[in-house]
């Protein structure tokens, strides 16, 4: 009689224990699935470990100028022989780098005999400066290296009567040092002029001396001759990239080349399966 009753109850115990566990395991997904919506553990730790876009240094901007001409060219002739009469072929400093860096040198002595000589000697530096990720762009490196040559002209050994003055219309910016330095052949004027235009650093080295006796130049003819020649360099720099730029503009190898050669090649081939036999005459 009590076997029936006995067995009833253990079906009921086993089918509440199951609906227990059931609903368990109901509640842990709902809460899993909540967590993820609601931005939880799980989506913070995947959103973490996902790189920032913004953490990444900004690229440097590419320099604008990639080119240098020629010192021993970059004057006119007629410059030259206003600066340094009579003077040979200058002379070219040694390089392996034609297109980042050159010097040129020239000197001349005008020797008049027991009346004396007249000394004059012009070098024309030329440096370019690319862009560089970790130093900056190649206008910021020029600009940096423009004020290094400044400096360096106004902590010359000796220097007497030190001027330097802004210089207008060579390049971006530039600068003009000034100054006497006494030697033992006689009192040398030197000017040094720095202008940079772009990444490109021009600097002009020019000076002058009376010897043997001779009356020393004025000093404000010898600067008006250095900014002259500055402002030559400078426009020589620029032409000399602007021809780069158009001869690329211009290359025959270009993509409208290319692309109409493929578009002719195209035409011929599709005319490959007729027979057209050139006409005799």
């Amino acid at each position: 009689m009590h076997r029936p009753a006995q067995r009833l109850t253990r079906i009921l115990v086993c089918a509440a224990t199951a609906t227990v566990i059931v609903g368990a395991a109901g509640c842990s997904s709902d809460s899993e699935g909540g967590d993820a919506k609601e931005g939880g553990p799980s989506a913070s730790a995947s959103s973490s470990a996902a790189p920032s876009a913004s953490s990444a240094p900004p690229a440097v901007e590419k320099a604008k100028f990639s080119r240098l001409p020629n010192a021993c060219e970059a004057l006119p002739k007629k410059v030259r022989e206003d600066l340094v009469p009579n003077a040979k072929s200058g002379k070219a400093g040694s390089s392996n780098e034609a297109d980042s860096r050159g010097t040129c040198s020239w000197s001349s002595l005008d020797n008049n005999g027991v009346d004396g000589s007249q000394f004059r000697w012009l070098t024309v530096s030329l440096l370019r400066l690319d862009s560089d990720q970790s130093r900056g762009s190649g206008e910021e490196l020029a600009r940096e290296y423009l004020t290094k040559q400044v400096t360096d002209a106004k902590a010359t050994a000796g220097a007497k009567k030190l001027t330097a003055t802004p210089l207008s219309g060579a390049g971006d910016e530039a600068q003009t040092i000034a100054y006497d330095l006494k030697k033992k052949e006689g009192t040398f004027k030197q000017q040094t002029v720095v202008a940079r235009v772009e990444n490109v650093v021009v600097t002009v080295d020019y000076n002058g001396a009376g010897l043997a006796g001779d009356a020393t130049p004025g000093a404000d003819a010898l600067t008006k001759a250095a900014q002259r020649a500055a402002k030559e360099v400078v426009s020589a720099v620029v032409a000399a990239n602007d021809t780069a730029a158009d001869a690329a503009e211009e290359d025959p190898k270009d993509d409208k080349g290319t692309k109409d050669a493929k578009d002719d090649k195209g035409d011929a081939g599709e005319g490959a399966g007729m027979s057209m036999s050139p006409s005799k005459s």
